[in-house]
């Protein structure tokens, strides 16, 4: 099976909608506020691909357009300020910053509770606990995923690849507190293909296109592929993709597997801070 990701994403929007929809009744609109500072092509992208996704599911968003020789101070004010609205339920600070800035001090500066990208220490110490609230988005995309298609997370074997705060870290722990029996490979691992031939679940986030051949899956894996690279002006993931879907159960293309259903968790994820708001 290729996992289609776009129409999960539909499933995810469809649901968000009608939570939207009861939020409304109680006068309540959820917002979302993007920051991006200077002017990165790729960036302004996906801040477009990302308020289009909210027009759609009816989430009032702003973008906030900063320049790119901002100070670190002017752009945590304005961080403050986004914290103190209540029309505001959810801040996603775009990346990547200016040299100049520090994205850990940034994000560090959004208030946990509107911290809809997940990484706020809080969120993340939360997530370790075992008490998930707001996470990383692509991680909840695939757990989404995996619960929908069916597959049964607790006991199997899970392997990922990529140790990043973005992916590999929030899902290989996402995955161990559904009861997975959890491998975290990265650069310096010995061997991979060992530790990926076990993997009945396999993530891989490494960044580096085609890492994963046909001998390195375990037929009847389900695979998640995150990689997104730029190959002779075309779009690879991280997997092998040809070679490998015939041996596997299901797999993610590259694109529109793991992208579409990030930004939808997006979408949930505002929704969700905007209803514990109101509590």
């Amino acid at each position: 099976m290729i996992i289609d990701g776009k129409a999960l994403a539909a499933d995810v929007e469809a649901e968000t909608r009608e939570r939207i929809a009861r939020l409304q009744e109680e006068g309540v609109t959820p917002g979302l506020a993007t920051i991006i500072v200077g002017d990165n092509p790729a960036s302004r992208m996906y801040i477009r691909l990302k308020h289009a996704a909210c027009e759609r599911v009816g989430i009032r968003s702003e973008n906030v357009n900063l320049p790119q020789d901002i100070t670190e101070e002017q752009l945590l004010q304005k961080i403050r300020e986004l914290n103190a609205r209540k029309d505001i339920h959810g801040i996603l600070l775009q990346l990547p910053l200016p040299g100049n800035l520090d994205p850990r001090k940034a994000m560090m500066e959004i208030a946990p509770e509107k911290d809809v990208d997940g990484f706020h220490p809080t969120n993340m110490g939360a997530l370790l606990l075992g008490a998930e609230r707001l996470v990383p988005c692509t991680p909840k995309g695939i757990i989404y995923a995996l619960e929908r298609l069916g597959v049964k997370i607790e006991g199997a074997e899970a392997v990922v690849v990529g140790h990043s705060n973005v992916v590999g870290k929030p899902i290989a722990a996402m995955l161990l507190n559904r009861n997975a029996t959890v491998q975290v490979c990265h650069v310096y691992t010995r061997d991979l293909a060992e530790h990926t031939r076990q993997a009945e679940i396999l993530v891989v986030a490494a960044g580096v296109p085609g890492l994963i051949k046909e001998d390195m899956v375990r037929p009847g894996a389900c695979v998640f592929d995150v990689g997104i690279n730029r190959v002779k002006d075309k779009t690879v993931g991280d997997v092998d993709f040809d070679a490998v879907k015939d041996r596997v159960a299901a797999i993610t293309p590259v694109p529109g597997g793991v992208g579409p259903l990030t930004v939808a968790m997006l979408l949930s994820q505002t929704v969700f801070a905007a209803e514990a708001a109101r509590r």
